[in-house]
C-alpha cells in the first residue's frame, strides 16, 4: 500500500513536487523516463473517471499528463497513479491566454455530454441540493447561498461538458508548439463557461457573458473552498442580491 505500491510499475522517486494540496506528488523514474507519480485518498471509481478521461484527451491530441500503466496493465494502484511529466511554462501574456482558451474551447467540445466524476455534483444540482464533494453549502451562511445560486442558475440549462476546474498559471504548460494542461483534481462536468473565465477575458466573451461566468467562478471557488480568507475574497467578488 501506498508508496510501496510503485513496484507496480518499477519506479524509483526521486524528488517531492510542490503544488499539490490533496495529493503527495514526486517526480519518479518509470524505465529510465521521467514521471510524475500521485498518491491521495481517491476512490477507485474516481481514478477510472479521471484516467479514462485523460486517455481520451490524449488519444485525441492534447497535451495532458498520460497515465502509464502498471507492468499488469492497470491505470493506477492503491490510489496511487503515475503519469508521464508535461514539460513548458506558465501563461505570461495575453497571447499565452488565448492559446489557452482555444485549448479548453477543444476540451470542451470533446466532452460534450460526458458522465459526471463520481460523487461530484454541478452547478446546476446544487440549485437544488446542498452536498456534493467538496462542496457544503449548509456550512456557509443562507445569504452567502442565496448569492451563489443566483449566479449558477443564470447558466442553468446549458450544455455541459468536462471542465479542467482549476485554471491558474501553475497548471498550464505551453511551450512554442502547444498547451499543456496539468492536475485535473478539480475536473469535473459543469458548463464550460466556468473554464473560460479567464484573464483579461481571453476566450472572447461578450461583455455580458463574461460577467456571467465571472461571477459563477468566484461563487463556484467560494464554495468548494469554504471557510478560509480565499473562499471569502471570492465570495466578495460575488454581487449581493
Amino acid at each position: 500500500m501506498g508508496w510501496d505500491s510503485l513496484e507496480h510499475w518499477g519506479a524509483v522517486r526521486l524528488e517531492r513536487l510542490t503544488g499539490g494540496v490533496a495529493n503527495d506528488v514526486w517526480s519518479v523514474h518509470v524505465n529510465g523516463q521521467r514521471a510524475v507519480a500521485r498518491l491521495g485518498s481517491r476512490t477507485d471509481a474516481d481514478l477510472a473517471w479521471e484516467t479514462g478521461l485523460l486517455r481520451h484527451l490524449d488519444g485525441h491530441g492534447l497535451t495532458v499528463p498520460v497515465p502509464i500503466p502498471t507492468t499488469d496493465g492497470r491505470l493506477f494502484a492503491d490510489g496511487l497513479v503515475v503519469m508521464t511529466y508535461v514539460e513548458g511554462e506558465p501563461p505570461r501574456t495575453p497571447a499565452d491566454w488565448r492559446r489557452v482558451a482555444d485549448t479548453l474551447r477543444t476540451l470542451h467540445s470533446l466532452t460534450t455530454g460526458w458522465p459526471q466524476r463520481p460523487g461530484w455534483r454541478s452547478s446546476a444540482d446544487l440549485l437544488h441540493t446542498t452536498t456534493g464533494t467538496k462542496v457544503d453549502l449548509d456550512a456557509m451562511p443562507a445569504e452567502a447561498v442565496a448569492r451563489c445560486r443566483t449566479a449558477w442558475a443564470r447558466l442553468a440549462g446549458r450544455p455541459t461538458c468536462v471542465l479542467h476546474g482549476d485554471l491558474n498559471p501553475g497548471n498550464v504548460r505551453l511551450t512554442a508548439s502547444r498547451v499543456g494542461l496539468i492536475d485535473w483534481d478539480e475536473a469535473h462536468v459543469d458548463v464550460p463557461d466556468f473554464d473560460l473565465a479567464l484573464p483579461g477575458n481571453a476566450a472572447g466573451l461578450d461583455d455580458r457573458a463574461y460577467d456571467v461566468a465571472g461571477q459563477a467562478s468566484a461563487a463556484w471557488e467560494a464554495a468548494v473552498c469554504w471557510d478560509d480568507d480565499y473562499s471569502r475574497k471570492r465570495l466578495a467578488e460575488v454581487r449581493p442580491l
